[in-house]
């Protein structure tokens, strides 16, 4: 049980830290504007066309990194500062979003993996805590429940590991078109690949966390049993 909180207090650390430093590059490329002008948005409609995507509009939202495609909708959803911003973190965020969407028309294979899981991953993001509670609770009477509570949080890590490569894939795409399509020249590709890259470490942490906890409760229902 010792591993595990060194292990826990490892990756608040490295969550905490991914945090911070994630804010610090998005603050930092957000005063280092497009050569062309053009706002978040604009990127993102342009990369949707030049992909031959019609079908899928781009909208503005409330918040702070709070930017998304929904797939249900057909909708990228970006930020205030992001739908507005004439900036590299801007652009390079709206690109990646619009990365999800070619992704999806490209029939990109992890994510038809990541969304076959949704419904079971909201099924199991909804009950898992309550399932898991009563589980320890009555682990030495009905140990069945406790082993279904770790088996829907493995699916919610399952959901986290998948995650990455759509996030990474995503980026990848957004970096080379922006490159392509001239949103970015040789001084600023690097700012915008390193931004993207700063996001996609908070996914990576995120799946430990999942891993580690997950780890944590196998370790509790093998230790109760014995």
């Amino acid at each position: 049980m010792t591993t595990y909180w060194v292990l826990f207090i490892l990756i608040a650390v490295a969550s905490y830290l991914v945090q911070l430093n994630l804010q610090n590059k998005f603050k930092k490329y957000s005063s280092v504007p497009v050569a062309n002008g053009m706002r978040g948005c604009d990127v993102a409609l342009k990369m949707l066309r030049e992909n031959g995507i019609n079908d899928v509009r781009v909208t503005c939202i409330p918040g702070q990194l709070t930017d998304h495609y929904d797939p249900t909708k057909n909708t990228v959803n970006l930020s205030e500062d992001v739908y507005n911003g004439r900036n590299i973190t801007a652009a390079a965020v709206a690109a990646h979003e619009c990365g999800h969407a070619v992704q999806h028309a490209v029939g990109y294979a992890p994510v038809r993996m990541r969304s076959s899981l949704v419904p079971v991953v909201q099924f199991a993001s909804t009950w898992v805590t309550w399932i898991l509670l009563a589980g320890i609770v009555l682990i030495n009477y009905f140990p069945g429940i406790m082993l279904a509570g770790i088996i829907l949080f493995a699916l919610t890590t399952l959901f986290s590991f998948v995650t990455l490569p759509v996030e990474i894939d995503a980026s990848r795409r957004a970096v080379a078109w922006m490159g392509h399509a001239g949103i970015v020249d040789s001084r600023s590709a690097g700012p915008a690949e390193e931004a993207l890259r700063a996001a996609a470490y908070t996914y990576v942490v995120a799946a430990l966390s999942s891993l580690g906890t997950l780890m944590y409760y196998i370790m509790i229902f093998m230790g109760r049993r014995n």
